[in-house]
């Protein structure tokens, strides 16, 4: 009885620390919309460019418009991918849109006057470290690469999730163009640019997008079922014996990208506090996984 309850207050207390460094995501994240993005009429991809879009035509809060959105993603997510899928989205569905909706109350310009350019750039880097930090949890917005993730398992299950995601956000910046301009459009593909390396910086210094995992853990199957179905990742298996104790290990190795690298070191974090992993730069992979580039292709 008392482990248990030691148990569950590791778990509070873990959840505390995660709940800390999502605020101040979301708080980074709300900053760089309220302050930075919306005051220079700015616009991105995602589901921030889908409510910039609306906010053109509908006199509405863009929390409110976002809450609504996510909503439908959440809600969506959850009928078509299950239950679990729409966990890993819930708390910043709710989370991120409540703090917009506080610091749109303010008057937070961060820029004492309009400047297009210095504004695309801060706004990629702030929202860059928003997400990174979310990331870096093991959470995830509820966002365009939930509508990928359904558009891959109903509509395109041989396209890779990202090439679906970078689609998506295409077609968001370009409608963009009609609504505000070619101008702005390109200012966004700029945000959308920064955005994606800042994520990176943040999770892995000046690193490439792909990791290469190799695991040694007593929990072996469980590690790597979670790999293949929660992630969808392939996973290898080596057997190996240290050179000291001379004790038999099986090593697992998988290839993801920086942020599924997180989730797998927080889920085996969880399971196993003893475990040892290493996480290895790989320049560039060639072959058919998803997120790789074809080995056929020159």
């Amino acid at each position: 009885m008392k482990k248990f309850f030691k148990i569950d207050k590791v778990k509070i207390k873990k959840f505390c620390v995660d709940f800390f460094f999502l605020v101040v995501a979301c708080c980074i994240g709300a900053y760089s919309l309220t302050a930075v993005l919306i005051p220079n009429g700015l616009t991105s991809g995602g589901v921030t460019g889908i409510v910039r879009i609306i906010q053109n035509y509908v006199a509405v809060d863009f929390s409110i418009l976002y809450y609504g959105g996510v909503l439908i993603l959440l809600v969506g997510v959850t009928i078509i991918m299950g239950l679990k899928e729409g966990q890993k989205i819930l708390l910043m569905t709710f989370l991120f849109p409540a703090i917009v909706f506080v610091f749109e109350r303010f008057d937070l310009s961060l820029l004492e006057e309009k400047d297009i350019i210095l504004a695309a750039i801060f706004c990629g880097v702030f929202f860059g470290i928003s997400s990174g930090i979310v990331f870096w949890r093991g959470y995830a917005f509820c966002g365009t690469d939930a509508i990928a993730k359904v558009l891959k398992k109903k509509c395109f299950p041989n396209i890779a999730l990202s090439q679906i995601l970078l689609v998506i956000d295409a077609v968001i910046i370009i409608c963009s163009a009609f609504v505000y301009g070619r101008n702005i459009a390109l200012y966004a593909l700029v945000t959308q640019v920064i955005f994606a390396k800042t994520v990176d910086y943040i999770l892995y210094g000046f690193e490439t997008k792909i990791v290469q995992l190799e695991i040694i853990t007593a929990h072996t199957e469980e590690v790597t079922d979670y790999i293949m179905h929660e992630i969808g990742r392939g996973v290898s298996e080596i057997d190996i014996t240290g050179a000291y104790t001379k004790t038999e290990y099986r090593k697992l190795m998988t290839l993801c990208s920086p942020r599924e690298s997180m989730l797998i070191k927080k889920f085996i974090a969880g399971i196993d506090k003893k475990a040892f992993v290493s996480v290895i730069q790989v320049n560039s992979v060639w072959g058919r996984g998803e997120g790789f580039n074809d080995i056929d292709v020159d």
